[in-house]
């Protein structure tokens, strides 16, 4: 990311900054890494360390049916029960230690408590809905086909337009960064980037919540709730700068690489993080050397899995997608193109697919929640 900046803040970090009562305000350092990678510096109406009370803690852990898969796998998404508390509407469907891969349909807003997932970032793709993402760091709208991405520890809450709310989540317990080899040495994204600073979208609208009373905080942490209680709102910054915020990035902004013949997934890179990659496809012209094979090739899935979320569109690679589908193809054995649809391929010039990538580099366990929506027999689809 980078620099941004909302609301009052002192000319000098570190230094007296002070009310209109006299009073100072309340500095806090977010920071990453310790002190060596990126962070904000926010300032407080009052202390953030003013906790009246902590519950019991209670487990969220991935409930796991299956943790050597080794068979192609195919879920509808859509098929996850809408439910109206965001947290309870969250259902992890793939999951390895460096990445828990999750569905949500959510009905309500988050109006009683605020969220914060301690372990891990988070890239929450919206599928279907809109609505607000309302943070320390102010508020991002978003809507369909929106990547928002919340680094851990922000306190936030959803707030949704509509009742009708699909997500596909990501959570990552390493940071989720743009890929290094789109940026330079200054972190500035190069010039043959698919996107640039210009498509991401910070927060604006700082609110400054000058409140005392009792708020519910849940706070995540491996694999567990936290119910906490604070004095004062969150949500009480009267300014902050820095490199670290909630931001968010459309789909629809994600500008293909294409060329004379197929092109690798990696072109379709969109973020990184330790042990994945997640990558967009969407609308595109196909290849055009003049024996171009527009299907992808059969590829051997030699050191990752593959989870590709079907979001809209058609796709010419596979037969009977629906919206909000899941497939997962595991290391150790090769996949590609249905039968049949090389040849129909051939001679098309563009394609109108819309869909979500992430690459494991570890296996992916599957959890009782993905079963329970699963197309069995998928890994026959190739024969029948």
């Amino acid at each position: 990311m980078h620099y941004h900046t909302l609301g009052n803040i002192p000319h000098k970090r570190h230094t007296q900054f002070r009310k209109p009562d006299g009073t100072l305000y309340s500095e806090e350092l977010v920071s990453t890494e310790g002190f060596s990678d990126v962070y904000s510096l926010v300032y407080h109406m009052h202390p953030p360390t003013l906790i009246s009370k902590i519950g019991t803690p209670y487990s969220v852990a991935p409930e796991i049916a299956d943790d050597k898969n080794m068979m192609h796998r195919s879920l509808e998404g859509f098929k996850i029960d809408r439910r109206d508390d965001y947290l309870h509407s969250r259902k992890p469907v793939l999951v390895n230690n460096d990445v828990y891969i999750s569905l949500a349909a959510p009905r309500e807003s988050m109006t009683d408590y605020f969220f914060k997932n301690s372990s891990a970032d988070e890239v929450i793709f919206i599928h279907e809905g809109s609505g607000t993402l309302k943070t320390l760091y102010g508020k991002l709208t978003f809507g369909y086909g929106d990547y928002v991405v919340i680094p851990r520890g922000t306190i936030y809450q959803l707030h949704f337009d509509t009742p009708s709310n699909r997500l596909f989540i990501v959570e990552s317990f390493s940071p989720v960064r743009t890929p290094k080899r789109y940026r330079n040495h200054f972190g500035q994204l190069l010039e043959h980037s698919p996107f640039c600073e210009r498509d991401i979208r910070k927060p604006i609208n700082l609110e400054t919540h000058d409140e005392k009373g009792e708020f519910s905080i849940l706070i995540k942490k491996q694999d567990h709730i936290y119910p906490y209680k604070y004095a004062t709102h969150p949500f009480d910054a009267i300014g902050w700068d820095g490199y670290l915020y909630p931001y968010a990035f459309s789909i629809h902004d994600f500008e293909p690489i294409t060329g004379r013949v197929h092109q690798p997934p990696p072109v379709h890179q969109t973020f990184e993080a330790g042990g994945f990659v997640i990558c967009s496809f969407v609308p595109r012209l196909y290849d055009y050397h003049p024996d171009s094979i527009p299907a992808p090739y059969n590829h051997s899935n030699v050191d990752s899995d593959e989870v590709l979320y079907y979001v809209d569109g058609d796709f010419m690679s596979r037969k009977h997608v629906t919206r909000g589908m899941i497939t997962l193809h595991p290391l150790g054995i090769p996949h590609g193109p249905h039968p049949g649809t090389v040849e129909k391929s051939i001679g098309a010039k563009e394609t109108k697919e819309l869909a979500v990538m992430v690459d494991t580099f570890r296996p992916l366990k599957l959890t009782k929640q993905a079963l329970d929506i699963e197309n069995e027999g998928y890994w026959r689809s190739w024969v029948e």
